[in-house]
């Protein structure tokens, strides 16, 4: 059994709506014979009589008004259909899988969130809380769209990763202690410290801060959640090195002070995802909302 046509329904529709089928033909652009050809088949394919010809207008028989009203919902759906995939293209809604640390979702995805409601409302983002390398393999298998990720990374002809922002790392230290204006490897190594977990990009960042100098410091804890360390440092557990995410602002935890590192030592992060054109329009805006969240 033939499969329905929507060009042919449309022309049934337009025939009982209008009454004729040279008026049918006008509306659709098509010629009468097309008009004609439409109905025939459709009339061959249920064996029976869709309409009532003769006279000056056109009626429906019982089954080709059936038919209509059934064809009238198809149609809907079909301009729904073609319109949810027309959004879906330009941006205007989807769903965007993205791949950033703890920190990240905390500091500054707070106001991209905000932008991204107050411009593109219907597109929906799935955060996926995950460090620098996991969201690297994500973006590379597939599940994932963006990644906000650490800087560098091993390149990838098939991910593009630009600079977002770079923040100063700093010394998150308890307040109780005394000291030094500026910490410097030496005087940080004799204190007990907090770390990040070794497969982090963090934690490379601070080894390698500290094997500079020529020290190697062991950690009293590693883990990998930022909050979770300021509360540990606040706690006078130990000390921790960790990115200043707003250095325009002075905000900082109760029971925690900060010095600056010497040598200084800066976080690089970047935006990651597939090549442009492999993206989907929701993709692609998002990427256009973190670019204003970009430093200079």
């Amino acid at each position: 059994m033939r499969e329905l046509s929507l060009d042919q329904l449309k022309t049934l529709i337009c025939i009982i709506d209008l009454g004729t089928f040279s008026a049918a033909a006008q509306a659709l652009h098509l010629s009468q014979p097309a008009v004609s050809l439409h109905i025939n088949e459709l009339e061959s394919r249920f064996h029976t009589p869709l309409l009532v010809r003769g006279g000056k207008r056109v009626l429906a028989t019982p089954a080709g008004a059936c038919l209509a009203e059934s064809g009238r919902r198809l149609l809907r759906d079909a301009d729904e259909a073609v319109a949810a995939v027309e959004r879906q293209v330009a941006g205007i809604t989807g769903r965007v899988r993205l791949g950033a640390s703890s920190g990240i979702l905390v500091h500054q995805l707070p106001q991209v969130m905000e932008t991204l409601e107050n411009t593109y409302q219907k597109i929906d983002i799935e955060v996926n809380i995950l460090g620098s390398s996991d969201t690297m393999n994500g973006l590379q298998q597939g599940s994932l769209d963006i990644g906000i990720v650490a800087m560098p990374q091993t390149p990838s002809k098939d991910i593009v990763i630009t600079h977002w922002r770079t923040d100063p790392m700093m010394a998150y230290l308890p307040l109780r202690w005394k000291v030094p204006k500026v910490v410097t490897p030496e005087w940080l190594s004799q204190q007990p410290l907090i770390f990040n977990e070794p497969s982090t990009h963090m934690y490379q960042l601070t080894m390698a801060w500290f094997a500079q100098a020529g020290f190697s410091p062991r950690a009293k804890i590693e883990l990998n959640y930022t909050e979770a360390m300021k509360s540990l440092v606040a706690a006078a557990y130990g000390a921790a090195i960790l990115p200043f995410e707003h250095p325009e602002l002075s905000e900082v935890r109760p029971q925690i002070q900060l010095r600056p590192l010497r040598p200084a030592l800066p976080r690089h992060i970047g935006i990651a995802h597939r090549p442009l054109t492999s993206l989907d329009g929701a993709s692609r805006n998002f990427l256009k909302v973190l670019e204003i969240f970009k430093q200079k």
